[in-house]
């Protein structure tokens, strides 16, 4: 199911502009391969994110394969004329007639994995993906007896920070097949951060894009492979929830005379053979913080941080507490309380609250300032609390956290949040020499993992503050009913 709300205005495409024009982008070339693979998570990912490339490389003669996930029978959760069973078919009908207009020759295979649902599935994509890489690239005309031995590939799949859970489970598994495939080369495309992400602030990668130039005829193709996508692009009937999903405006980020891609160079999230290296690097940039570290630094400063005094603590936590998107919540979980101050704040706005910390020292001192809230002595991810939580805050915590506990912390929050709970998470963005990475890095890792995009993404040159939302979380307004 798409879990970010389409209707919104979004960005304004030509807020992008500007931005993509001070790029000094590496241009992709595609001499050199043999193949390109495509992986698209729903009908018209493929159209809106490469459909230039697909063309392109149709043009040059390469064997273009597109492996479509899902049948994309969930566009349309809440239409009172269109079942998903009739959303099935004709999605998958328009997708190829999508292809069709953007090159004849392009091949497909379709995976009916169930819409919204490959995180649970991502070992048929990846199945799948494997069987094509490790076959050699069937060229256009009369098949030939015996079989090829693989060539160069370029794979291309939607980049992880997208926005979308089935984009980045889909990112996810290329990205790990490219890296432990040889001969295999992974481009990344967004489709929905181009609508939601602040272009003054970019999640995206901006600086490390790569740009794929479209002729004239190439872009008029990609414009009607859109248009065939028509329960996407036009409303299938006037009734409230037949809304068209790719309205003119989100389509105008997509029409642009060159394609964009995140390279792995340039990706925001740790990829395999990254992971590999970090192996043999050392521990004080693999490993999490250590909790004899934390002891000695409240042995030496009882109160931590001067939580209480610094200005810039207070101010930070008051823009904190601002962000979150209800006035009250029913079970909060503080990860990384240390003293309590922010515990205590939150007991004003929740029924119950359990903070946890890693070091038993600055607990005593919790207890004290917020005697309503419960506290344990817990380091993460390992020592998870039991209970199910509507609001989780992880605040000054995350860059303590090696890359794999941090997903391990993302996965476990992710497992006990309500539908209706949200994330916030708040890092300082100043280099930190107990730190295993930084704020920035934290933050865009929690967007790439996240299903969903952030509610709230408030950046300064200080710290970056994001809300997270569950599945059922809307915006302020509209759960207020001011607007529709």
């Amino acid at each position: 199911m798409v879990s970010f709300d389409h209707r919104a205005p979004g960005t304004d495409p030509d807020a992008w502009t500007p931005v993509l024009a001070r790029v000094e982008a590496t241009p992709i070339a595609l001499d050199g391969y043999d193949r390109v693979l495509v992986v698209a998570p729903h009908p018209d990912d493929e159209t809106l994110g490469a459909g230039g490339l697909i063309a392109t490389a149709a043009d040059a003669g390469l064997p273009v394969h597109v492996v479509l996930v899902s049948r994309g029978e969930g566009s349309h959760p809440d239409s009172p004329t269109t079942t998903p069973d009739q959303l099935r078919g004709r999605r998958t009908a328009e997708f190829r007639a999508a292809l069709d207009a953007l090159h004849p020759a392009v091949t497909s295979t379709v995976l009916d994995v169930p819409d919204g649902g490959l995180r649970e599935h991502a070992e048929v994509l990846a199945h799948a993906l494997t069987k094509h890489l490790s076959s050699g690239p069937a060229a256009p005309g009369p098949a030939t007896s015996g079989s090829a031995a693989p060539g160069r590939t370029l794979l291309v799949a939607p980049w992880q920070g997208d926005g979308h859970r089935d984009h980045r489970i889909a990112g996810e598994v290329a990205e790990r097949l490219a890296a432990e495939t040889p001969g295999v080369d992974l481009l990344s495309y967004p489709v929905w951060a181009w609508h939601w992400d602040d272009p003054a602030a970019p999640a995206l990668p901006v600086a490390g894009l790569r740009a794929l130039p479209l002729s004239t005829a190439v872009l008029d193709r990609k414009r009607r492979a859109l248009d065939a996508h028509a329960s996407q692009v036009h409303p299938i009937s006037p009734a409230p929830g037949d809304e068209a999903i790719v309205d003119d405006r989100h389509a105008r980020h997509h029409l642009r005379d060159q394609e964009w891609f995140v390279a792995p160079s340039v990706a925001d999230t740790a990829t395999a053979a990254t992971a590999t290296a970090n192996a043999d690097a050392d521990e004080h940039t693999t490993a999490s913080r250590s909790r004899e570290s934390f002891d000695a630094h409240y042995d030496r400063k009882p109160e931590g941080w001067d939580f209480d005094g610094s200005w810039y603590e207070q101010r930070k936590r008051a823009v904190t507490l601002a962000a979150l998107p209800r006035q009250r919540f029913r079970s909060a979980l503080e990860l990384g309380c240390a003293t309590g101050v922010l515990t205590a704040a939150l007991t004003e706005r929740a029924d119950s609250v359990l903070g946890t910390d890693i070091s038993r020292a600055p607990l005593e001192r919790a207890r004290r300032r917020a005697p309503s809230a419960r506290f344990v002595q817990a380091a993460l991810p390992t020592e998870w609390p039991a209970g199910r939580w509507d609001l989780v805050v992880m605040s000054e915590v995350g860059y303590y956290l090696s890359p794999a506990d941090l997903d391990a912390t993302i996965d476990r929050v992710l497992a006990s949040l309500d539908d209706d709970g949200v994330l916030v998470a708040c890092h300082w963005r100043h280099p930190d020499s107990d730190a295993v990475t930084d704020g920035d890095t934290v933050d865009a890792h929690l967007a790439a993992r996240w299903p969903r995009p952030a509610l709230v993404r408030h950046v300064e040159p200080d710290f970056v503050l994001s809300v997270l939302p569950g599945p059922s979380v809307t915006s302020v307004a509209r759960a207020e009913g001011l607007v529709r």
